[in-house]
């Protein structure tokens, strides 16, 4: 049984693609949305303000089929991944498979980390609830392996050198 799961892990046949992008200059400002990115190793994204000192959480990723579950389970009719502060969305393929992975996003190589956890703000910009609403849906870190530019449009995809 453990090297069938240890094959299902390793299969991820699914290719994702890059919906959304944004980066946080400043503390306390809102997210400013990009086309591109340059995602840089040790780093993270240019042009987000924790570039460089962010370790382990490099870039943050979100899964772009949760914002309609996040939204229902605020009673809202949407959800702007902005709000969200994650820096990259994500559709078409399961993030959490991604945990523990190398995998490309356009140029870049990036090390899916861990799960990102929604953090209290969440309540005061979501409203009531919106901490636990984002609970199980706020999706990954990641550390950038090998830089290179990220776009819209750009597909996410387990990458086949790491298996």
């Amino acid at each position: 049984m453990k090297g069938q799961l240890a094959e299902l892990l390793q299969t991820l046949p699914q290719i994702g693609a890059v919906r959304w992008i944004g980066v946080r200059p400043v503390r306390g400002q809102p997210m400013s949305l990009v086309d591109a990115v340059e995602a840089r190793p040790g780093k993270g994204l240019v042009g987000d303000r924790y570039a460089g000192s962010s370790g382990k959480r490099e870039v943050t990723l979100l899964q772009w089929e949760h914002l309609p579950v996040i939204a229902s389970l605020l009673g809202v009719d949407k959800v702007n991944p902005a709000t969200l502060r994650r820096n990259i969305a994500v559709a078409g393929i399961n993030l959490l498979a991604l945990r523990n992975k190398e995998f490309t996003i356009g140029g870049a190589l990036l090390r899916g980390m861990d799960f990102c956890q929604p953090c209290s703000k969440m309540e005061t910009a979501l409203g009531p609830g919106g901490y636990n609403a984002m609970r199980g849906h706020g999706g990954i870190t990641a550390q950038v392996i090998k830089g290179g530019i990220i776009r819209l449009g750009d597909k996410v995809a387990l990458s086949t050198e790491a298996l």
